[in-house]
């Protein structure tokens, strides 16, 4: 949990899944609640995550390593965290959030290859500041075939370098996704994202009624 009196949601799994459809539907159901919500994304939220963004998903495949990746994700996090996340928690906000840490320890570790525990410390600090670590109230996994993922990121004319990265990177991903939410199923909940759009939408509803009472 967050230990603030907002509510922190995020939207996760593979490229293709519809996060950022989901993400704002969610946002305006909530609006049309009543609620004030921040919608942001990662890499971005700040100008100095959008600017470590451009240089992530823009390029060849192999122009970072894992490594260096992890490296300016976090660094984007930081900033992310402490100028928009945080504050926008303590006000009270529902903040909406298109991916979080979970793509970090999927993307540069499970499919990477950099040290998990390596990966989880260099997040606490990233997330920690002066009051308890920021971490999701729930987490949305939108699940879908490496293979449909990719497709439907072409169909979108996705080119982004993690999407160049091939099947065996994806479907390493997609594993990754759902291992983790295998081990927090009460933060983690899998959606099928190859379902339409309408009945993608209902499983997220279900599970905000059920977890958040609305």
């Amino acid at each position: 949990m967050n230990n603030t009196s907002g509510h922190f949601i995020t939207f996760e799994g593979g490229d293709g899944g519809g996060k950022t459809t989901q993400a704002a539907e969610l946002v305006g159901y909530l609006r049309g609640k009543g609620f004030e919500v921040l919608e942001t994304l990662e890499p971005g939220g700040t100008q100095q995550g959008e600017d470590l963004r451009d240089l992530l998903v823009r390029g060849n495949p192999e122009r970072w390593s894992p490594l260096a990746e992890l490296l300016m994700m976090t660094a984007a996090r930081v900033e992310h965290v402490n100028r928009v996340i945080r504050p926008a928690l303590a006000a009270g906000k529902w903040v909406i959030c298109d991916r979080f840490i979970d793509s970090t320890l999927v993307y540069q570790g499970i499919a990477g290859g950099v040290d998990l525990s390596f990966i989880k410390q260099l997040q606490e600090l990233a997330c920690a500041d002066s009051s308890p670590p920021i971490m999701p109230d729930l987490t949305f996994v939108l699940d879908v075939r490496a293979e449909k993922g990719l497709e439907r990121a072409t169909i979108r004319g996705g080119a982004a370098r993690f999407e160049k990265k091939g099947t065996g990177f994806h479907q390493k991903v997609r594993d990754g996704f759902l291992a983790l939410a295998n081990e927090s199923p009460t933060r983690m909940v899998v959606i099928d994202a190859e379902e339409t759009f309408a009945k993608v939408w209902a499983q997220i509803e279900s599970a905000m009624a059920r977890h958040f009472n609305l």
